[in-house]
């Protein structure tokens, strides 16, 4: 087992850190509870997600493995995002996990937030190295791309690498699996009462106010109208949710292990929901 910054553990990143830790039937029932009630199944047997609690904590990108897209797919993706990939950072996802979607393979791609601080207007920084800033040019091509692919379905889209970075780059990777074949359910998701964050942010306390908070930080950049309804690139489905869960903290503990070889501490949680 890895070790992980214990002073991270909280938040957002606890959250989903607690969601995908428990036992596989109850996460898969939990995931699947997200995009109710639409016709999209996450079994327990036979799909993947990241991460996986503490045990395996590190989000993916989709193309750093083979779990979650074929080879053809991910060098399609990597192509399309960069121009020179080795060394380049690409979007981590907070939550991913393999679903079948209208009888389909697909992807249930979660954005977690705790606190209203963590949706962030910035755009992409200025890279400093040759090769970032022809990185840079291509994921700005790539963003643009998707906004005129998605302004062809619904009018009103504004994606841009200069502002509202994070958000951009999540509908433009959802707009680019869909042109490729693979159905997508984007997922933010704010959990509720999350108190501890109250030196970071101002926690949700209700679905109402989440919806509202996302709602207005992507409105100059999503039309309202896209959120929480099928759309369809090419005959492939897409959604865009906006979804609320509630993870007690006071039905979970960390329970520490001192490593024998380190000073650090490993630690798992264990949950009782």
């Amino acid at each position: 087992m890895e070790n992980v910054r214990l002073d991270r553990l909280r938040g957002s990143l606890l959250r989903c850190l607690l969601l995908t830790g428990l036992p596989r039937y109850r996460t898969a029932e939990l995931l699947t509870s997200l995009v109710r009630p639409h016709n999209i199944d996450i079994s327990s047997d036979k799909d993947i997600w990241r991460p996986r609690g503490l045990r395996n904590y590190k989000e993916t990108t989709l193309i750093d493995s083979n779990d979650f897209l074929p080879s053809e797919t991910r060098r399609l993706l990597r192509e399309w995002w960069l121009e020179k990939p080795r060394g380049a950072r690409l979007p981590n996802w907070d939550i991913a996990s393999t679903c079948t979607i209208e009888g389909k393979k697909g992807l249930l791609l979660v954005e977690a937030k705790a606190h209203d601080k963590e949706l962030s207007d910035a755009g992409k920084s200025q890279p400093t190295t040759p090769n970032g800033q022809l990185n840079h040019e291509r994921i700005g091509l790539a963003i643009d791309q998707a906004n005129s692919g998605l302004t062809g379905l619904l009018a009103g889209w504004a994606l841009s690498r200069g502002s509202n970075y994070q958000l951009s780059n999540r509908f433009a990777w959802a707009w680019k699996l869909a042109t490729l074949g693979v159905p997508v359910i984007l997922v933010y998701l704010g959990f509720l009462n999350a108190m501890e964050m109250l030196d970071r942010g101002q926690p949700f306390k209700t679905h109402t106010a989440w919806e509202a908070c996302i709602r207005n930080h992507a409105k100059n950049r999503v039309p309202d109208d896209a959120w929480n309804r099928k759309l369809e690139i090419n005959g492939t489905p897409v959604w865009f949710l906006i979804r609320s869960m509630e993870l007690g903290l006071n039905k979970c503990r960390l329970v520490f292990h001192k490593s024998k070889t380190s000073s650090l501490c490993n630690a798992r949680i264990k949950c009782f929901l």
